[in-house]
């Protein structure tokens, strides 16, 4: 699959210790790469990392991506093909109580990842990972495309559509006129669920939380809208965008952004997700009303006609396939007795690149 690309490639995974990036460490394991990693902490506890490590990186680096002279040091230790950046501080609430180290992370992190493949001496190339809302958020139901004007009403979106700037910036400055050096492409989605998620202030864990202790779910927002996404549909994206800018020839269409999302009919507020959390996992819920609560968008998606055009890309899982297969995750390791979840979790890729091929995507063909 992703056109055997990524068999005994060497890759490096940023953020390899958070949600997405167990995900796709994993995933690149199973595909036969060479899998390094680079991040500060494992940020939870419990996490997907705990499940996922054993067996599955050449390399597991720490610290901060911050500190240009470490991420220098981790880019010539590990000689990465291509770089997954998605090291980040990913939450908007914390942004709001952190802004300074939260622009120093998300925005300066990534210039040192991509002034470090510049003066590598090799051929890299890179995909940044930002996020759904490094657009000007104007609450619209239109979806927003890769030429929409990027913004942010907090601090976390602003520093997302700023890394988009600094991303493009140095892609056009230093990597496209230069045959020596890699390929530089981004790629911006959100509201990405799935098993392994422990995060504070995001409601799938938030969900799981109340329901091992069988307390009531509390909502903050239950009339908010978001595209909900499985992590596994969200990784296949990048995945193989990853694939198609590595092997596409210098400044080729892929080295530039892409928005990965779920079909609109996956547009669903917060209380049917909840709702349709419950089917999987019984229990209740109540809405938990805040007084001077921080901004949050009440509506947000992406268009993804250029990922479906220019990549055959789409989504597989519908939206209560997602809920299902994620509470299900979360079921099995915390009420399922004594189950390898690492295995699970393969399981999990096996079953959804199956569905892939059977919808006839393109990455999922032989």
């Amino acid at each position: 699959m992703f056109r055997n690309y990524y068999r005994g490639r060497k890759i490096l995974v940023t953020g390899h210790t958070g949600f997405k990036g167990a995900w796709l460490s994993l995933w690149l394991h199973e595909l036969g790469a060479e899998v390094s990693g680079f991040s500060d902490v494992v940020p939870t506890k419990p996490s997907l990392f705990e499940v996922i490590d054993k067996g599955t990186f050449r390399h597991d680096i720490r610290g901060d991506v911050s500190d240009a002279k470490i991420v220098a040091k981790a880019i010539k230790k590990t000689k990465p093909d291509l770089v997954f950046h998605l090291a980040a501080q990913p939450l908007v609430r914390l942004s709001y109580k952190k802004p300074l180290s939260t622009l120093q992370t998300n925005v300066m992190g990534t210039a040192n990842v991509l002034e470090a493949l510049r003066n590598s001496g090799q051929k890299t190339h890179v995909l940044v990972v930002t996020s759904d809302k490094c657009y000007e958020n104007r609450n619209w139901d239109y979806g927003y495309r890769e030429n929409d004007p990027l913004g942010g009403h907090d601090i976390y979106s602003a520093s997302k559509g700023a890394t988009e700037v600094m991303t493009h910036a140095w892609a056009r400055s230093f990597f496209e006129p230069d045959k020596e050096l890699g390929n530089v492409c981004s790629a911006r989605a959100g509201n990405v669920v799935g098993g392994g998620d422990y995060a504070a202030d995001r409601i799938i864990p938030d969900c799981v939380r109340a329901l091992q202790k069988k307390d009531a779910i509390q909502v903050r927002n239950p009339k908010a809208t978001r595209p909900w996404q499985h992590v596994l549909d969200c990784l296949s994206g990048y995945l193989w965008l990853g694939a198609r800018v590595a092997t596409g020839g210098k400044n080729s269409s892929f080295a530039s952004a892409f928005n990965f999302g779920p079909r609109k009919e996956s547009n669903r507020n917060v209380g049917e997700l909840v709702e349709a959390v419950l089917q999987t996992w019984p229990g209740k819920w109540k809405h938990l009303k805040q007084k001077n609560a921080p901004h949050e968008a009440k509506l947000l998606h992406l268009s993804t006609d250029k990922a479906t055009r220019e990549l055959n890309w789409f989504p597989v899982w519908e939206f209560e396939e997602t809920i299902h297969h994620t509470i299900e995750w979360y079921r099995r390791r915390h009420t399922g007795g004594r189950i390898d979840m690492r295995e699970f979790s393969r399981q999990q890729i096996q079953a959804f690149s199956d569905a892939a091929k059977d919808a006839e995507q393109e990455w999922a063909r032989k």
